[in-house]
């Protein structure tokens, strides 16, 4: 009966000396080798797999024809508030050139609306910003926020703005993460109170401002 080779050497007297000397030889020279093989292995199907999904993610500027998407994608995300379909048609039509959308196989899987603060040119204000369920972990908000960033209408901005729930946690990480990638200050302080509102029971809004921002940094 043939016996692997593995438990062949298994069953040697381990006190003899050449014999253990063999074994040990043949665990670090094989078996390593073969488990920094599988190690390498699987570190190279991960960077490909990466590689493959970000050339599956397509960023662009949304037209009208995005705002039924947008309003469904944002409708499946509890945490954000759901706006009229029409509030979303107008901002993909009239505000694309400060927002963006993320698509995936031709269905929006990401969003922000954002716009040019009227009283600080020099600041971008971002009113949402959505991710699919289902994308989340693959950076596609940050990515989205670079984008915007390195674009002509907005090379004047130097600081980016956003209001931000004390519940929205993911919201909270997105910006301070970016000011973390930007090299920046990321300042957080009192903004719309919950008596702001109408009898809802909405939250406080917290102002998030990032910046200064420096060009050379968004990559």
């Amino acid at each position: 009966m043939l016996i692997p080779f593995n438990r062949a050497i298994s069953h040697l007297n381990p006190f003899d000396g050449v014999v253990h000397l063999f074994i040990s030889l043949y665990r670090n020279l094989f078996l390593k080798e073969g488990r920094s093989e599988s190690i390498q292995t699987t570190i190279r199907t991960t960077s490909i797999n990466r590689k493959v999904e970000e050339q599956t993610l397509t960023f662009r500027m949304p037209t009208k024809n995005d705002g039924a998407a947008v309003w469904e994608l944002i409708h499946q995300i509890d945490n954000l508030d759901l706006n009229s379909s029409y509030s979303y048609l107008l901002w993909c039509d009239m505000f694309s050139e400060t927002s963006i959308v993320v698509e995936e196989e031709g269905e929006v899987v990401g969003f922000i609306s954002g716009f040019i603060h009227p009283n600080k040119p020099n600041t971008l204000f971002i009113w949402q910003v959505a991710v699919d369920g289902a994308q989340r972990g693959r950076g596609i908000g940050t990515r989205m926020l670079l984008q915007l960033l390195n674009r002509k209408r907005i090379a004047q901005v130097q600081f980016i703005e956003a209001t931000v729930a004390p519940s929205n946690l993911p919201s909270q990480y997105l910006f301070l993460g970016l000011a973390k990638k930007l090299d920046t200050e990321c300042v957080v302080g009192n903004y719309y109170t919950s008596v702001d509102f109408p009898r809802t029971g909405h939250e406080d809004e917290q102002l998030y401002k990032i910046g200064p921002i420096r060009r050379t940094n968004n990559k």
